[in-house]
C-alpha cells in the first residue's frame, strides 16, 4: 500500500598556501600566480571570490552569470582552513551537509536535503557510480558545487547536485614548493607541488605533486596513512589547442571509525555515559585498503570557423577491501553491544569521455552561445562480501581480541556494470542588453546490469529519459541579477522487484529563483536563492516481500540559500554561508516515515570564515576566524535527535618570500557534537579540537 502526504509549503591541504599569498603586502615577495583549469580558460584563482568560467557549466560562464546556483571554493579559500578532505571544503556552501557518517574513510555529503555522495566528478568526468575511496584535496585547484538536477550536462546523477573537483596543471614558469604539517592526534603530513616548462616560449610544461600523510585518531585504536601522487603534463600543439595529459594515484589505509552508542549517549545509560574516545570495533579486524588510479586528458581546440572542440577523457581503476565490525542492540544489561563483521572487498574500473562543441554566433537579432554535445560512461564493480560472527563488547569495560569467525563461502559475489549514452543541446541566447535566457535537452540511454554468481543470474535494467533545464535571468542593474530555472534529472535503479521486474530510474525536477548581487567593485558575489526540490521513484521496503523494494516513493525538500564570498581591498576576505532547509518523506510503503524529515538534514546550517592581512610594521601577518554549526537533525530510519552545535575555528599565519607558516585551531572550544544519525543502535561523533602547525618553503 502507498501512503502520500499532501505538500503544504513551509514558511521560510592540503595546508599549503594561506589566502594571505595572494595578496602579500608590498614589502613582501609576491608569489607566483597559478594558471590552471578544467575550462581552460587559462585564469588564475586569487583570493575567495573568482569570476572565471566555472567547469560545471561547460562554457564560458562564471558562477555570478549562471541562472542556478554554483559554489566555487577557491584554492586560497581552502589553504586558508587548512582543510583536509572534502568535507572540510563542502562546509563552505549553502545548502551542503557533510559527514553525516562520521569519520569512516569515505566522502559523505548531503546538497539540499539529498544524498549526494556519488556524484562526484574530477574534471568534468563521473568518478566512479560507487564513491568508495576519499578523494584527495591536496590536488585539486578548486572544487565546484552546482546544486539541483544537473542531468541536462552530467547525465545519471542525483538530484540534490553535484561536485566537481578541478586537478592541479601545469603552468609555464619554474615553480616549487615543499610542506610539512604536525598536529595533535599524531598528525604528520609532508607535500611536495612542483613544475617546470619543458621548452622556452612553449605551452610544454610538467607539474607533479606528492602526498603522505599518517594520523591517529580522538578515537582509541584509528588511525589514518594517505598517500597521493599526480603527474601532468601539458603539450604544445599550436596557439589554437590546449591538450594536457592528468594522471594520480590515491592510496588510502585506515581503520574505519564507527561511531558511538546511541543508549549510553543520547539516551541515558543507568551505567553513565560511554566516552567520547571508545573504539566499539576490533583492533585485530583487517584495517581498510583502498586505491584510486587515473589516467585521461583534457582537449581544447579552436577552428577558424569559430567553433570550440573539448573532450575530457579517463580511465580509472579503484579498489578497497577490509574487514567492518559493526555494533548492533545493547544487551539487557545496558553494557553490552552485540556486533557483527563484514568481510568485504570491492573492485572495479571505469571509463568516461565527454564531447562537446562551441559556437556564439548571431541569429535572428540575437547572440546565441550553442553547445553540442555526446557523452559515454562505462563503469564496473566486483563485490565479495563474507557475513562474520564477532562476541558483544562491554562499552563500559572493554575487552578486545574477540575471534572474528568468517565461514569459507561468500554471502554475497556479484559485478554491477553500468552503461550510459548522452546526447545534449544548450542554448544560451542574450536577448536585448539585460535579458539571458538559457535552455537545454538531453537524450541519455542506460543500460545496469548484475550477475549474482551465488543465484547463478544475470539482470540487465534498460532505461532511457529525455532530461532538460530552462532558466531566465535579467539585468535589474549593473550589480543585481534576479533569475528564475527549472531542471530534471535521471537516475538508473539498479536491481529488480520480489516479481523479478526491474525498477523505473529515478527523476528529480527543481524549480529556484534567486538574485545575484555583485559586490562593489565585482570584489565578491552574493546569492539568495530559494528552490523546491521532488525526488521520485525512490526504492521503498516492499511492505508484503520482507527483503525487496519497490520503486515508488518520493521525497521533497524546499529551503532558502544565503552565501557570500568577497575580498575587500583593505586586506579583508570572507567567505560566508547559510541555509534553511525543510525536508520530508511525501510518499513511502511505510506509512510511519510519511511527514518525517529526511535523513540527517538539519533546518539550519551555517558557516562564516574570514582572513584579515596586517599592514605596516605587521605586513606579512593574518588572523582568520570564523563559526559554522547546524540545528538539531532527525530522520525517518532512526527515532532520535541529534542535538544542534555551533564550532569556532581560529587561524593565524605568515608569509614572507620563500617560506611561509600557518597555525590553524579547529573547534577551539572542543565541543563534543555528533555528526547526524546512522541509525537506532550507533550514532555518528563530530569532529573534536584538531590543530595544525604548516610551514612550506617555495621557490
Amino acid at each position: 500500500m502507498l501512503f502520500r502526504r499532501l505538500a503544504i509549503p513551509a514558511a521560510a591541504s592540503s595546508l599549503l598556501l594561506p589566502a594571505v599569498a595572494s595578496h602579500a603586502a608590498e614589502d613582501v615577495a609576491t608569489l607566483p600566480s597559478v594558471t590552471v583549469s578544467a575550462a581552460g580558460d587559462g585564469q588564475a584563482d586569487i583570493g575567495f571570490a573568482t569570476r572565471r568560467a566555472a567547469g560545471v557549466t561547460k562554457s564560458g560562464e562564471s558562477a555570478a552569470d549562471a541562472a542556478q546556483s554554483i559554489t566555487v571554493i577557491t584554492r586560497d579559500l581552502l589553504d586558508s582552513q587548512q582543510a583536509q578532505n572534502l568535507s572540510d571544503a563542502l562546509q563552505n556552501s549553502a545548502g551542503v551537509v557533510t559527514n553525516t557518517f562520521g569519520r569512516r574513510g569515505w566522502d559523505d555529503f548531503i546538497i539540499r536535503g539529498q544524498r549526494a555522495s556519488e556524484s562526484i566528478f574530477a574534471d568534468g568526468l563521473l568518478v566512479d557510480s560507487n564513491n568508495r575511496v576519499a578523494q584527495q584535496l591536496f590536488g585539486v585547484e578548486r572544487v565546484e558545487v552546482l546544486k539541483g538536477p544537473a542531468s541536462i550536462l552530467f547525465g545519471a546523477v542525483q538530484p540534490g547536485g553535484l561536485v566537481n573537483m578541478v586537478s592541479k596543471r601545469p603552468r609555464a614558469e619554474l615553480f616549487g614548493e615543499l610542506g610539512l604539517t604536525v598536529g595533535n592526534y599524531g598528525f604528520r603530513q609532508m607535500t611536495v607541488d612542483v613544475g617546470a616548462p619543458l621548452a622556452r616560449d612553449s605551452k610544454a610544461a610538467f607539474r607533479l605533486n606528492g602526498l603522505v600523510m599518517n594520523s591517529d585518531d580522538p578515537t582509541d585504536f584509528v588511525w589514518y596513512r594517505n598517500r597521493w601522487l599526480a603527474p601532468s603534463l601539458t603539450l604544445d600543439l599550436g596557439a589554437r589547442t590546449d591538450f594536457t595529459i592528468l594522471a594520480s594515484h590515491n592510496q588510502r589505509n585506515y581503520v574505519r571509525q564507527q561511531g558511538l552508542p546511541v543508549n549510553g549517549t543520547l539516551v541515558p545509560n543507568r551505567n553513565g555515559v560511554v566516552p567520547a574516545n571508545r573504539f566499539i570495533g576490533e583492533p585485530n579486524a583487517p584495517s581498510y585498503d583502498g586505491e584510486q588510479n587515473r589516467i585521461g586528458y583534457a582537449l581544447t581546440h579552436r577552428f577558424d570557423s569559430g567553433w570550440t572542440l573539448n573532450q575530457n577523457l579517463r580511465y580509472q581503476t579503484s579498489s578497497l577491501t577490509g574487514t567492518l565490525v559493526s555494533a548492533g542492540t545493547m544487551a539487557l544489561n545496558s553494557q553490552s553491544m552485540n556486533r557483527s563483521g563484514t568481510q568485504q572487498s570491492f573492485s572495479g574500473d571505469s571509463f568516461g569521455v565527454d564531447t562537446n562543441v562551441q559556437r556564439t554566433f548571431a541569429f535572428t537579432g540575437h547572440a546565441h552561445s550553442v553547445t553540442f554535445g555526446v557523452d559515454y560512461r562505462h563503469t564496473k564493480e566486483d563485490r565479495l562480501q563474507k557475513t562474520c560472527r564477532v562476541a558483544a563488547l562491554n562499552v563500559y569495560n572493554p575487552v578486545y581480541g574477540a575471534s572474528i569467525n568468517c565461514p569459507s563461502a561468500y554471502s554475497l559475489d556479484a559485478t554491477d556494470t553500468l552503461d550510459a549514452l548522452g546526447l545534449y543541446l544548450r542554448d544560451q541566447v542574450r536577448v536585448g542588453e539585460r535579458w539571458t535566457v538559457t535552455g537545454g535537452v538531453r537524450y541519455e540511454s542506460a543500460r545496469t546490469g548484475t550477475t549474482d554468481r551465488l543465484a547463478s543470474s544475470r539482470t540487465d535494467n534498460d532505461s532511457n529519459a529525455v532530461t532538460g533545464s530552462a532558466g531566465v535571468m535579467y539585468d535589474l542593474t549593473h550589480w543585481a541579477r534576479p533569475y528564475a530555472s527549472f531542471a530534471t534529472s535521471f537516475l538508473p535503479n539498479a536491481g529488480t522487484d520480489a516479481s523479478g521486474a526491474t525498477f523505473k530510474p529515478e527523476k528529480g525536477r527543481q524549480y529556484e529563483v534567486g538574485v545575484k548581487f555583485d559586490m562593489p567593485g565585482k570584489t565578491g558575489l552574493l546569492t539568495l536563492a530559494a528552490f523546491d526540490l521532488t525526488r521520485a521513484n525512490v526504492l521503498s521496503s516492499d511492505p508484503v516481500n520482507t527483503g525487496f523494494s519497490v520503486a515508488v516513493g518520493e521525497q521533497r525538500s524546499r529551503g532558502l540559500e544565503l552565501e557570500l564570498t568577497q575580498d575587500l581591498g583593505n586586506g579583508l576576505s570572507v567567505s560566508a554561508a547559510y541555509a534553511y532547509i525543510a525536508s520530508e518523506v511525501t510518499e513511502d510503503t511505510t506509512a510511519a516515515n510519511v511527514g518525517k524529515p529526511l535523513n540527517s538534514v538539519p533546518r539550519h546550517s551555517f558557516s562564516v570564515w574570514s582572513q584579515y592581512r596586517l599592514r605596516g610594521a605587521l605586513a606579512g601577518w593574518y588572523v582568520g576566524a570564523g563559526v559554522r554549526g547546524e540545528s538539531a537533525k532527525r530522520g525517518y530510519s532512526f527515532n532520535y535527535t541529534v542535538p544542534g552545535y555551533a564550532v569556532a575555528d581560529l587561524a593565524v599565519g605568515y608569509v614572507a618570500s620563500h617560506w611561509r607558516a600557518a597555525f590553524n585551531v579547529k573547534n577551539v572550544f572542543d565541543k563534543m557534537y555528533y555528526a547526524g544519525g546512522l541509525n537506532n543502535n550507533v550514532l555518528p561523533v563530530g569532529n573534536p579540537r584538531v590543530a595544525m602547525l604548516n610551514v612550506t618553503m617555495n621557490y
